[in-house]
Protein backbone atom coordinates (compact mmCIF):
# COMPACT_ATOMS: atom_id res chain seq x y z
CA UNK A 1 0.00 0.00 0.00
CA UNK A 2 1.16 3.80 -0.79
CA UNK A 3 -0.24 6.96 1.06
CA UNK A 4 0.27 10.45 -0.41
CA UNK A 5 2.51 13.25 0.96
CA UNK A 6 2.61 16.44 -0.25
CA UNK A 7 4.28 19.92 0.10
CA UNK A 8 8.39 21.20 0.26
CA UNK A 9 9.71 19.83 3.28
CA UNK A 10 7.03 17.11 3.58
CA UNK A 11 7.92 15.08 0.49
CA UNK A 12 11.75 16.36 0.79
CA UNK A 13 11.96 14.22 4.25
CA UNK A 14 9.88 11.39 2.03
CA UNK A 15 12.80 11.09 -0.15
CA UNK A 16 15.27 11.64 2.36
CA UNK A 17 14.09 8.51 4.42
CA UNK A 18 12.94 6.38 1.70
CA UNK A 19 14.84 6.88 -1.48
CA UNK A 20 14.49 4.71 -4.39
CA UNK A 21 11.29 3.06 -1.86
CA UNK A 22 8.89 5.84 -3.09
CA UNK A 23 6.71 5.36 -6.32
CA UNK A 24 7.39 8.66 -7.57
CA UNK A 25 7.68 12.30 -7.14
CA UNK A 26 5.24 14.92 -9.04
CA UNK A 27 6.50 18.66 -9.44
CA UNK A 28 4.96 21.48 -11.03
CA UNK A 29 5.73 21.91 -14.57
CA UNK A 30 7.86 25.29 -14.86
CA UNK A 31 7.56 25.99 -10.96
CA UNK A 32 9.79 27.59 -9.12
CA UNK A 33 13.47 26.60 -8.10
CA UNK A 34 12.50 25.38 -4.68
CA UNK A 35 10.26 23.24 -6.49
CA UNK A 36 12.56 21.89 -9.26
CA UNK A 37 15.20 21.77 -6.17
CA UNK A 38 13.33 19.07 -4.60
CA UNK A 39 12.88 17.13 -8.54
CA UNK A 40 16.24 16.94 -8.48
CA UNK A 41 17.05 15.98 -4.66
CA UNK A 42 14.47 12.73 -5.42
CA UNK A 43 16.68 11.85 -8.94
CA UNK A 44 19.44 12.15 -7.05
CA UNK A 45 18.29 9.47 -4.70
CA UNK A 46 16.88 7.43 -7.84
CA UNK A 47 12.97 8.57 -7.51
CA UNK A 48 11.49 8.80 -10.76
CA UNK A 49 10.21 12.38 -11.03
CA UNK A 50 7.49 13.60 -12.89
CA UNK A 51 5.93 17.00 -14.14
CA UNK A 52 2.49 18.28 -14.25
CA UNK A 53 0.43 21.33 -14.64
CA UNK A 54 -0.68 22.95 -11.10
CA UNK A 55 -4.10 21.83 -11.92
CA UNK A 56 -3.54 18.27 -11.91
CA UNK A 57 -1.65 18.82 -8.03
CA UNK A 58 -4.30 20.36 -7.20
CA UNK A 59 -6.67 17.70 -8.37
CA UNK A 60 -4.73 14.56 -6.89
CA UNK A 61 -4.28 16.42 -3.75
CA UNK A 62 -8.07 17.25 -3.19
CA UNK A 63 -6.72 21.31 -3.32
CA UNK A 64 -4.40 20.88 -0.64
CA UNK A 65 -1.11 23.07 0.31
CA UNK A 66 1.31 21.47 -2.15
CA UNK A 67 3.07 23.91 -2.75
CA UNK A 68 3.74 22.48 -6.16
CA UNK A 69 5.70 19.14 -5.39
CA UNK A 70 4.21 15.39 -4.18
CA UNK A 71 5.04 11.99 -3.79
CA UNK A 72 3.35 8.68 -3.57
CA UNK A 73 5.39 7.38 -0.71
CA UNK A 74 5.14 3.93 1.09
CA UNK A 75 2.78 3.38 3.82
CA UNK A 76 4.46 4.64 7.77
CA UNK A 77 5.39 1.21 9.94
CA UNK A 78 3.09 1.05 12.72
CA UNK A 79 4.50 -0.90 15.53
CA UNK A 80 2.86 -2.39 19.29
CA UNK A 81 3.88 -0.96 22.69
CA UNK A 82 5.79 -4.12 23.36
CA UNK A 83 7.69 -3.94 20.09
CA UNK A 84 9.38 -0.54 21.76
CA UNK A 85 12.59 -0.33 22.97
CA UNK A 86 13.02 0.94 26.72
CA UNK A 87 16.38 2.46 27.93
CA UNK A 88 17.04 4.84 30.60
CA UNK A 89 16.56 7.63 28.23
CA UNK A 90 13.73 6.78 26.03
CA UNK A 91 11.17 9.52 25.77
CA UNK A 92 7.31 8.38 24.69
CA UNK A 93 4.71 10.82 23.77
CA UNK A 94 1.07 9.57 24.43
CA UNK A 95 -1.80 11.24 22.78
CA UNK A 96 -5.15 11.33 24.17
CA UNK A 97 -8.41 13.06 22.00
CA UNK A 98 -6.25 14.75 19.81
CA UNK A 99 -8.46 15.11 17.04
CA UNK A 100 -6.94 18.23 15.01
CA UNK A 101 -4.13 16.98 12.34
CA UNK A 102 -2.57 20.11 12.83
CA UNK A 103 -2.07 19.19 16.48
CA UNK A 104 -1.63 15.92 15.62
CA UNK A 105 1.32 16.68 13.12
CA UNK A 106 2.80 19.88 15.29
CA UNK A 107 3.16 16.86 18.06
CA UNK A 108 5.00 14.61 16.41
CA UNK A 109 7.17 17.46 14.87
CA UNK A 110 8.28 18.33 18.43
CA UNK A 111 8.41 14.91 19.53
CA UNK A 112 10.86 14.06 16.83
CA UNK A 113 13.18 17.15 16.99
CA UNK A 114 13.39 16.96 20.84
CA UNK A 115 14.14 13.03 21.15
CA UNK A 116 11.43 11.16 21.75
CA UNK A 117 11.65 7.54 21.40
CA UNK A 118 8.23 6.65 20.12
CA UNK A 119 4.77 7.77 19.81
CA UNK A 120 1.33 6.29 20.92
CA UNK A 121 -2.14 6.74 20.34
CA UNK A 122 -5.17 5.17 20.28
CA UNK A 123 -6.89 3.77 17.14
CA UNK A 124 -10.31 5.38 18.26
CA UNK A 125 -10.86 9.02 18.90
CA UNK A 126 -8.13 10.67 17.34
CA UNK A 127 -6.80 11.96 14.29
CA UNK A 128 -6.14 9.76 11.04
CA UNK A 129 -2.55 9.57 9.52
CA UNK A 130 -3.56 11.94 6.69
CA UNK A 131 -1.64 14.05 3.83
CA UNK A 132 -2.93 17.14 5.91
CA UNK A 133 -1.02 15.66 9.26
CA UNK A 134 2.00 14.54 7.28
CA UNK A 135 2.20 18.16 6.08
CA UNK A 136 1.59 19.38 9.60
CA UNK A 137 4.67 17.44 10.96
CA UNK A 138 6.70 19.07 8.46
CA UNK A 139 8.11 15.78 7.44
CA UNK A 140 8.84 15.19 10.84
CA UNK A 141 6.59 11.90 10.91
CA UNK A 142 8.87 9.93 8.51
CA UNK A 143 11.44 9.90 11.31
CA UNK A 144 8.83 8.69 14.14
CA UNK A 145 8.67 5.65 15.51
CA UNK A 146 4.84 5.25 15.50
CA UNK A 147 2.40 2.73 18.12
CA UNK A 148 -1.44 2.48 17.45
CA UNK A 149 -2.91 0.95 20.15
CA UNK A 150 -6.42 -0.45 20.76
CA UNK A 151 -6.22 0.81 24.66
CA UNK A 152 -4.66 3.64 25.76
CA UNK A 153 -5.07 3.12 29.43
CA UNK A 154 -3.54 -0.85 28.93
CA UNK A 155 -0.48 0.71 26.73
CA UNK A 156 0.48 2.57 29.45
CA UNK A 157 -0.02 0.37 32.30
CA UNK A 158 2.13 -1.77 29.98
CA UNK A 159 4.87 0.78 29.72
CA UNK A 160 4.96 1.17 33.61
CA UNK A 161 5.42 -2.40 33.72
CA UNK A 162 8.86 -1.86 31.77
CA UNK A 163 9.81 0.84 33.98
CA UNK A 164 8.51 4.08 32.61
CA UNK A 165 7.37 6.99 34.64
CA UNK A 166 4.24 8.01 33.61
CA UNK A 167 3.10 11.56 33.65
CA UNK A 168 -0.01 12.93 32.30
CA UNK A 169 0.19 16.95 32.01
CA UNK A 170 -3.24 18.58 33.60
CA UNK A 171 -3.73 21.84 33.73
CA UNK A 172 -5.33 21.08 36.90
CA UNK A 173 -2.65 18.75 37.88
CA UNK A 174 -1.69 19.08 41.87
CA UNK A 175 1.77 19.30 41.09
CA UNK A 176 4.01 20.84 38.47
CA UNK A 177 6.24 18.86 36.13
CA UNK A 178 9.65 20.29 36.73
CA UNK A 179 8.52 18.41 40.64
CA UNK A 180 8.74 15.43 39.02
CA UNK A 181 11.76 13.44 38.35
CA UNK A 182 11.98 12.92 34.91
CA UNK A 183 15.65 11.48 34.43
CA UNK A 184 14.64 7.48 33.69
CA UNK A 185 12.57 6.52 31.00
CA UNK A 186 9.21 8.80 31.13
CA UNK A 187 6.11 8.97 28.75
CA UNK A 188 4.25 12.22 28.66
CA UNK A 189 0.83 11.99 28.14
CA UNK A 190 -0.95 14.99 26.22
CA UNK A 191 -5.10 15.28 26.27
CA UNK A 192 -7.70 16.71 24.24
CA UNK A 193 -7.45 20.87 24.54
CA UNK A 194 -11.28 20.86 25.64
CA UNK A 195 -11.09 17.83 27.82
CA UNK A 196 -8.29 16.73 28.63
CA UNK A 197 -6.91 13.34 29.16
CA UNK A 198 -10.04 10.85 29.73
CA UNK A 199 -10.01 9.81 33.64
CA UNK A 200 -9.12 5.79 33.06
CA UNK A 201 -6.01 7.50 31.10
CA UNK A 202 -5.47 9.02 33.80
CA UNK A 203 -5.72 6.28 36.13
CA UNK A 204 -3.20 4.56 34.62
CA UNK A 205 -0.89 7.20 35.37
CA UNK A 206 1.68 7.55 38.31
CA UNK A 207 1.48 11.74 38.15
CA UNK A 208 -0.69 14.11 37.12
CA UNK A 209 1.41 17.30 36.41
CA UNK A 210 0.42 20.67 35.55
CA UNK A 211 2.77 23.36 33.82
CA UNK A 212 3.34 26.55 35.49
CA UNK A 213 1.42 29.31 34.40
CA UNK A 214 2.34 32.99 34.81
CA UNK A 215 -0.22 35.08 33.03
CA UNK A 216 -4.26 35.20 33.04
CA UNK A 217 -4.28 32.18 30.39
CA UNK A 218 -5.02 29.31 32.35
CA UNK A 219 -3.86 26.54 29.68
CA UNK A 220 -2.02 26.05 26.32
CA UNK A 221 -2.63 24.94 22.90
CA UNK A 222 -1.72 20.55 23.00
CA UNK A 223 1.07 20.79 20.92
CA UNK A 224 2.87 23.70 23.00
CA UNK A 225 2.01 22.03 26.08
CA UNK A 226 3.67 18.94 24.55
CA UNK A 227 6.61 20.90 23.33
CA UNK A 228 7.42 22.57 26.85
CA UNK A 229 7.14 19.36 28.63
CA UNK A 230 9.94 17.61 26.49
CA UNK A 231 11.65 20.76 26.86
CA UNK A 232 11.64 20.24 30.94
CA UNK A 233 12.46 16.51 30.49
CA UNK A 234 15.89 17.65 28.40
CA UNK A 235 16.49 20.90 30.82
CA UNK A 236 16.31 17.88 33.48
CA UNK A 237 18.72 15.71 32.26
CA UNK A 238 21.34 18.25 31.37
CA UNK A 239 21.12 19.38 34.83
CA UNK A 240 24.54 17.75 36.41
CA UNK A 241 24.04 15.24 38.95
Amino acid sequence: MTRLVYGLQPVREAVRVHGDALERVVVEQGGSPKIQAVGRFAEGRGVRVETAPRIELDRRTGGGRHQGVLAVAPDLRIRGVDQLAIEPTSIVVALDGIMDPQNFGAIVRSAVALGATGIVWPEHSSAPLSPAMFRASAGAIEHATLCRVSSLPEALRSLADRGVTVIALDAQGPTTLGAVDLRGPVAIVIGAEDKGARKAVLRACQHVARLPMAGPIGSLNASVAGALALYEVLRQRQVPT
